[in-house]
């Protein structure tokens, strides 16, 4: 078994500047700060219209050190495909490329892109950063956001839908690699993308990402609404690699313990204000549903 990565054991080598555009207590400067260290210097980044452009910074201005390519909305896969030919073109086998992109560009308008590069067993990462809206165009629903939440695009009664299971879907194409993680356990991301270093193909990591802004909480509270996510057993955490399904980390150490209500989670943000408690009830049952599975299937 391989050994877990501690704060200790951790790279001290920063490839993020310490100033940055990010909002303050943004999940996505945690995860791509700590993203960048478990991919390395040697990676090139593809990166749609998001957030992360923003925090990257506008030419002249950048928070990154590596390389970085900004691309339209719906080709980030595409181009992450252009820039592995040309690697193979220079009989380049060492650099990794990194696709890097929110839940918009991810589950929605970069949805297609995504879906023919794991069809064609393209040999990237895809780590899509969940904040569950478009955060950076003014917080607008995306197909992630959580069904009641209040959005700009949902003001009065909340989403009406469920939300989308993107890594579900990513995992239906049978690549070798799909996990989840949560900018409130980013040694756990760290793993997961040292690991999906070493599998040749396509493989997909989706992180879920709490937004002050956008959700409606104060932003001292990012990791600790992040834990809770999982605590709840909302969103999970676990790797499906080559079609075998686990849960890892904190998820995996909730199996045949007590799980924290939903409940908590949702008065957490002001954008689940319309929430009934019915409907919360409903959400409970479901998750509670969801775990048994996991308890026979253990």
């Amino acid at each position: 078994m391989t050994e877990k990565t501690t704060i200790l054991t951790l790279p001290a080598d920063e490839l993020v500047h310490p100033g940055n555009r990010a909002c303050a207590g943004c999940g996505l400067s945690l995860t791509y700060r700590i993203g960048l260290k478990a991919l390395g210097r040697d990676t090139i980044l593809v990166v749609p219209p998001s957030c992360l452009t923003v925090l990257q910074g506008l030419y002249p201005i950048a928070a990154t050190q590596l390389p970085c390519l900004n691309v339209t909305f719906a080709s980030t896969a595409a181009a992450a495909t252009g820039i592995l030919g040309a690697l193979r073109a220079q009989k380049n086998t060492s650099t990794l490329v990194a696709a890097w992109a929110g839940d918009g560009g991810t589950s929605d308008i970069g949805i297609q892109a995504l879906s023919g590069a794991c069809e064609r067993g393209e040999n990237f990462i895809f780590i899509c950063y969940d904040n569950e809206a478009y955060m950076n165009t003014g917080v607008q629903r995306s197909g992630t956001t959580p069904q009641g939440a209040i959005t700009t695009t949902t003001p009065i009664s909340g989403k009406a839908q469920k939300k989308k299971d993107v890594p579900a879907i990513i995992a239906a194409h049978g690549i070798g690699y799909v996990a989840t993680a949560s900018a409130a356990y980013p040694l756990d991301l760290y793993d997961k993308i040292v690991k999906a270093k070493t599998i040749t193909g396509p493989k997909y990591i989706h992180v879920h990402t709490p937004c002050p802004a956008g959700w409606g909480f104060n932003s001292r509270y990012t990791v600790k609404l992040g834990k809770l996510a999982v605590e709840t057993g909302l969103f999970d955490l676990y790797e499906i690699e080559n079609g075998r399904f686990r849960l890892t980390g904190a998820s995996e150490k909730l199996m045949g313990k007590r799980r924290k209500p939903v409940s908590q989670y949702f008065k957490t943000q002001s954008r689940f204000r319309a929430l009934s408690d019915e409907k919360i009830e409903a959400i409970q049952k479901e998750i509670d549903a969801k775990w048994a599975g996991y308890a026979q299937s253990a």
